[in-house]
């Protein structure tokens, strides 16, 4: 029996209708308070009484209606019961865009409103016009309605009525005429509340829908947390990518040194464990902010932990030429993050496509800009990271290394976002290069 009436009353005509004298009923408590002028003048004719009441009656309900707990409150009554599609109004939530963290790689139009800015006042109007319509349809409906079905219960029992329309009068007497009537009656309260509901759902989108300053302020949240979104997913991939690529090879060199040289390969292991449980803290970050948890700093990785990142490389058994020029610890904020993320990525990305040799890692900083580069061998039959071989090289533990192929354009996105320059592909024979250029402007 439930279950066949909450269809009956969730978006349908007379849950509508329901809904409008609802407002009409709650409307009441604020009518003592609006009677007063009238009261304070109890010499004037009733007509002005009520031309006094009902102005000071619509003030009160459209004050009622400037708070934001009521445009919730009604929000999601129309919601339910007339079946209308309004998103909660924009809350203020940002994504995490702490110092630590670097700001989002993306921002909101100029022209688009904060998520945390007052609505313009054109807007802040439009939720009492809906009370006062909802209010004056509410008892409108309701004395119309209330009329007719008096009527139609007291026509069948022998009440006499009468009509009088353009100096044409019509009385009806009983029999089947009063029966006819009461129909009519009927139906007419029916229509009504169909007018009531249609009236009520015609006007719910326009005035407690979002305004288009809460559009722009939406999609403008909406694209912060892409970008966050984008943010986190380019973390992963260069944080856990390099690890894992690192790990494997770590792990392939260690089993190949463990009986000719132990120390080494505890060496390659301890190696091994420091770059997991830097991972791991990546990963723990990452998930706590995907599940709006409180988290700690995120941790970061910059400039200066470059030497570490070459160690991990050289356990792996890779050989690093580095040439580092120029005042790196001068270079701080966003820049010196993001060019040890591109140096890490053109590093994994050497170790799983590399086929042996040096890696030359170039670093220099000047004043007008940051200069990086990654050059390595490719080989004969070593894929430089596209096509269908890409992820086979060689070298131990490199026979197989799936990739997304998401790595130099997440690279390239990085580099636009930060004005600079990027150019990866061949360098004369078997050689692959990456080269960067970061303007020093864009560091925050």
């Amino acid at each position: 029996m439930i279950m066949g009436i909450r269809p009956l009353l969730r978006g349908s005509t007379y849950s509508g209708a329901l809904f409008a004298y609802c407002g009409a009923l709650a409307s009441l408590p604020l009518l003592p308070f609006a009677m007063l002028p009238a009261l304070a003048w109890r010499s004037a004719p009733y007509g002005v009484q009520v031309v006094l009441t009902l102005p000071v009656w619509a003030v009160l309900i459209g004050v009622a209606g400037l708070s934001r707990p009521a445009r919730r409150v009604l929000i999601v009554c129309a919601r339910r019961l007339l079946n209308v599609p309004l998103p909660d109004p924009v809350a203020a939530r940002r994504p995490a865009n702490s110092p630590e963290n670097g700001p989002i790689p993306t921002a909101p139009s100029p022209t688009a409103p904060s998520p945390t800015a007052p609505a313009p006042a054109a807007d802040r109007w439009r939720t009492p016009l809906w009370l006062l319509l909802h209010v004056a349809l509410g008892w409108t409906g309701a004395l119309v309605s209330g009329v007719l079905l008096l009527a139609a219960l007291t026509l069948p029992l022998g009440a006499e009525a009468g009509l009088s329309l353009f100096g044409r009068s019509v009385r009806v007497m009983g029999g089947w005429q009063s029966w006819a009537v009461a129909l009519g009656c009927v139906l007419l309260g029916a229509a009504g509340c169909a007018v009531v509901t249609g009236t009520l759902r015609w006007s719910a989108p326009r005035l407690l829908g979002p305004s288009p300053a809460e559009r722009l302020a939406l999609a403008a949240e909406r694209e912060l947390a892409l970008a966050e979104r984008n943010r986190l997913a380019h973390e992963l991939h260069d944080s856990i990518g390099h690890t894992l690529t690192a790990t494997t090879i770590q792990a392939a060199v260690a089993g190949e040194v463990l009986s000719a040289d132990p120390a080494a390969a505890r060496s390659v292991l301890r190696s091994i464990e420091e770059s997991a449980r830097a991972a791991l803290e990546d990963l723990d970050y990452v998930l706590g902010v995907l599940r709006e948890q409180e988290t700690e700093t995120a941790p970061t990785r910059t400039l200066a932990d470059l030497p570490e990142l070459l160690d991990r490389l050289r356990h792996a058994g890779a050989v690093v030429e580095p040439e580092l020029s120029g005042a790196l610890t001068q270079v701080q904020g966003t820049l010196s993050r993001a060019a040890y993320r591109i140096l890490q990525e053109g590093l994994t990305n050497a170790l799983r496509h590399g086929a042996g040799g040096p890696i030359e890692v170039r670093v220099s900083a000047a004043p007008d800009g940051l200069e990086l580069s990654v050059v390595n061998r490719t080989g004969a039959g070593a894929s430089t990271g596209k096509g269908k071989d890409a992820g086979r090289g060689t070298g131990p533990g490199r026979e197989a290394f799936p990739t997304s192929g998401h790595g130099l354009p997440g690279l390239a996105e990085r580099v636009r976002l930060l004005h600079g320059e990027i150019e990866a592909g061949p360098d004369g024979p078997q050689r692959w290069r990456l080269a960067v250029r970061l303007p020093v402007r864009s560091s925050a």
